[in-house]
């Protein structure tokens, strides 16, 4: 299965409205939830508008409101990575991400 076909099935699915859970995706295109998750995120660095939340299900954004609220999400979930990884070794998240060398 490719992300072809997980964009034809998401073209039905426009709008937070419309979600679809990883789970349904996963039985219509009968494939593990793990690789619906992938991808997705191939789909997403091709520049697509995959949208979506857990309690919402993935979606293409019918508004701009809708893709901000995703990459705020995204966001949010990256950052509390980086805070984990800054715990487990000791360091305060500014140093983390200095040593990251984050291009600004």
């Amino acid at each position: 299965m490719t992300k072809d076909n997980l964009l034809a099935l998401l073209s039905r699915h426009i709008g937070a409205e419309n979600g679809i859970s990883a789970h349904n995706i996963a039985g219509q295109l009968d494939v593990p939830e793990r690789r619906v998750r992938q991808m997705v995120t191939e789909l997403r660095e091709d520049g697509v508008a995959v949208c979506g939340t857990p309690h919402v299900g993935y979606f293409i954004a019918a508004t701009a409101e809708e893709l901000e609220a995703t990459c705020q999400f995204l966001r949010s979930r990256s950052l509390h990575t980086l805070h984990l990884e800054s715990r487990m070794r000791n360091l305060p998240l500014p140093d983390l991400i200095g040593q990251l060398k984050l291009n600004t």
